[in-house]
């Protein structure tokens, strides 16, 4: 008789333990929500963005480059884009590097 009850009794400790095992995860499935949510989701949104914006650019466009460089665009391929900074000088950069358009003065 007394096996019978510690048999009773392991279950219920078992049928415990498992619910203790999932509320020991929620704080990490918590944390990893707050995670995707304030971190990965909005670099996604913005390299989408740049990528987007990249795909935009077009001969005459006058941008800014990472670096600093402002110069207007003579030249454009897949991955580079030729920036011409002043008269007859024209420096080739990545396109990843291009940042922003100039603003009108």
């Amino acid at each position: 008789m007394i096996e019978i009850a510690f048999a009773m009794g392991s279950k219920a400790e078992e049928a415990q333990g498992a619910s203790q095992q999932w509320v020991g995860l929620l704080p990490l499935l918590l944390l990893g929500l707050i995670f995707y949510f304030l971190l990965i989701r909005p670099q996604q949104k913005r390299q989408k963005q740049h990528r987007i914006f990249l795909e935009s650019l077009k001969k005459g466009d006058e941008v800014v480059t990472a670096g600093g460089l402002c110069g207007k665009i003579s030249g454009i391929t897949d991955n580079y884009v030729t920036l011409e900074i002043s008269d007859k000088v024209r420096v080739k950069v990545l396109k990843s590097t291009i940042i922003d358009r100039m603003k009108g003065e």
